[in-house]
């Protein structure tokens, strides 16, 4: 089963030495479970600033910047894995290093025929 860990926490609150030593400290994790072949994709987001929505309303497109919702956690980055169950994605989450700052939130994957594989 494939799992998404999507990574939210206040994007201000990190220092930029803070955040290139977790930066560090992911791509360290990241290989650590390709090693085991748990590993999928990972990556930081840009921050919310940089953000566009795309809405569908009343028939047409509505474009704007930012994100949809305002909230005090913002989406900072995932982590893509292969788990073979919760438990195992839970402990895979645990060691996120940005999960430190925030909240790791864990969806499994629903796999649909025909769509790609992923491609880095």
């Amino acid at each position: 089963m494939q799992y998404m860990m999507l990574i939210y926490l206040d994007e201000n609150s990190l220092s930029e030495a803070e955040r290139a030593k977790c930066y560090g400290e992911s791509a360290a994790y990241a290989r650590e479970l390709d090693k085991v072949g748990k590993y999928i994709a990972t990556g930081p987001l840009q921050p919310t600033l940089t953000a566009t929505s795309v809405r569908h309303k009343e028939g047409k497109h509505v474009i704007t910047d930012g994100p949809f919702a305002e909230t005090r956690e913002q989406l900072g980055g995932f982590f893509l894995v292969h788990a073979d169950n919760l438990d195992e994605a839970i402990e895979i989450a645990r060691n996120i290093p940005a999960g430190k700052f925030g909240t790791v939130e864990i969806r499994p994957m629903i796999p649909v025929e025909g769509v790609p594989n992923f491609h880095i």
